[in-house]
C-alpha cells in the first residue's frame, strides 16, 4: 500500500521539527494539571455601546498564537517548555446581560480557585468584562492596583445605559472592589472622552496619562513609575489592555478605531516592563473585533502582546 497524505481530523499544517508554535504550548485544564500561565475567554459584547463581535475574539486570538513560535532570538532563549493551561471559554446567558456578567466573575474565580497557574490571561470580550473578572481577582487577593492601557476613560455614568464597556472602571470603583488611587490610566486619546469623565477620574484620584505625557515622558518610563508605587500598597496588579488604546493603523480590528493612539512597538515594549513586576500577576485583552479586521492584524498584536506577558 502506498503511503496516505489523508489526516482525517487533522488541518494539512507544513510541521518543522525544529519550531514549536505557541499554540502547542496550551493544554485544556483538566483536575491537578498545573501551569505557568491560566487562559480563560470571556466571550461577551452584548453591553458594547457599538455594534460589536468582539465575543469572537478569543478564537482568533488563540488561532493568532500559531503565527508565533516559542523562542525568543533578542533573549537567546527558547520557552517552548512554559505550560498554557487552557480553561477554556465562558457559556453567557442569550439574554440577561447581568446573568453573563455575573457567569464571568464565577468562571474567573472557579478558575482561581484551582490555584494551577502562577500568571493568568482574560480573552474579551468588550471592556465590560474586566468589570467582573478584576472582581474576582479582587476577592482572592484583597488589595488590588489596575494599569489600563486605553483611549478612554470607562467610566461612563449607570444611569443611561446601565453596565455597558463604557462603564467598568466606575462599576468597580463605586461597587468598592477598587480604589480610585490604585487605578492608572494610559494612553488616554484627545477628543476622545467627556469633560464629566475627566472629572471624575480627578474627584476619584484616579493616575491618567493622556498620549501627551506619552510623548513628552515615555511610556516605559511612566509604567516603572507607576507600578513602583503601586507595588508598595497593592497585593496584585492587574492589567487591563483595550486595544484601542494603539492606533488605527497597527489596530484597525477594533470597534473604535482612531488615530493618534501608540504604535505597536510601544505597546509590546510596555508590556514587557509592566509583567517583569513581580506583582504583576493578571492581564486581560479587550475590544477586538474580528469581523473589523484586516488579515487578523489586531488578534495578532494581541497575541504578540500575550508573549511579552508570559514570557518574561
Amino acid at each position: 500500500m502506498e503511503f496516505s497524505y489523508l489526516q482525517p481530523g487533522k488541518p494539512p499544517v507544513f510541521k518543522d521539527r525544529y519550531v514549536t508554535k505557541v499554540n502547542e504550548c496550551l493544554t485544556s485544564f483538566s483536575k491537578g494539571a498545573k501551569g505557568e500561565i491560566g487562559l480563560i475567554g470571556l466571550p461577551f459584547s452584548k453591553t458594547s455601546i457599538s455594534f460589536s463581535n468582539a465575543s469572537d475574539a478569543p478564537r482568533s486570538i488563540r488561532a493568532s498564537l500559531s503565527a508565533f513560535s516559542t523562542y525568543s532570538g533578542e533573549r537567546k532563549k527558547d520557552y517552548k517548555n512554559i505550560k498554557l493551561i487552557d480553561f477554556g471559554d465562558v457559556q453567557t446567558h442569550p439574554t440577561d446581560l447581568e446573568e453573563s456578567l455575573e457567569r464571568l466573575r464565577i468562571s474567573v474565580s472557579e478558575m482561581l480557585t484551582w490555584n494551577a497557574c502562577e500568571k493568568y490571561i482574560m480573552l474579551g470580550g468588550d471592556h465590560g468584562v474586566s468589570y467582573p473578572s478584576i472582581r474576582a481577582f479582587k476577592e482572592r487577593y484583597g488589595e488590588i492596583g489596575v494599569i489600563q492601557w486605553d483611549a478612554h476613560h470607562d467610566v461612563r455614568n449607570l444611569e443611561d445605559g446601565g453596565r455597558t464597556n463604557g462603564t467598568p472602571f466606575r462599576s468597580l470603583i463605586e461597587g468598592g472592589h477598587l480604589k480610585g488611587e490604585n487605578l492608572v490610566q494610559i494612553g488616554i486619546r484627545d477628543y476622545a472622552n467627556a469633560k464629566e469623565y475627566h472629572d471624575y477620574t480627578k474627584e476619584k484620584g484616579i493616575t491618567v496619562f493622556t498620549m501627551e505625557d506619552l510623548e513628552r515622558t515615555g511610556i516605559v518610563s511612566i509604567i516603572e513609575k507607576e507600578l513602583d508605587r503601586l507595588s508598595k500598597s497593592v497585593n496584585i496588579i492587574y492589567l487591563s489592555l483595550d486595544m484601542d488604546v494603539v492606533d488605527q493603523a497597527f489596530a484597525p480590528g477594533c470597534p473604535a478605531i482612531g488615530p493618534g493612539g501608540i504604535t505597536s512597538r510601544e505597546l509590546l515594549t510596555s508590556i514587557s516592563a509592566a509583567a517583569s513586576f513581580e506583582k504583576v500577576k493578571a492581564m486581560d485583552i479587550v475590544e477586538i473585533d474580528p469581523s473589523k479586521d484586516f488579515r487578523d492584524m489586531t488578534s495578532r498584536l494581541a497575541a504578540a502582546a500575550m508573549l511579552r506577558f508570559m514570557y518574561n
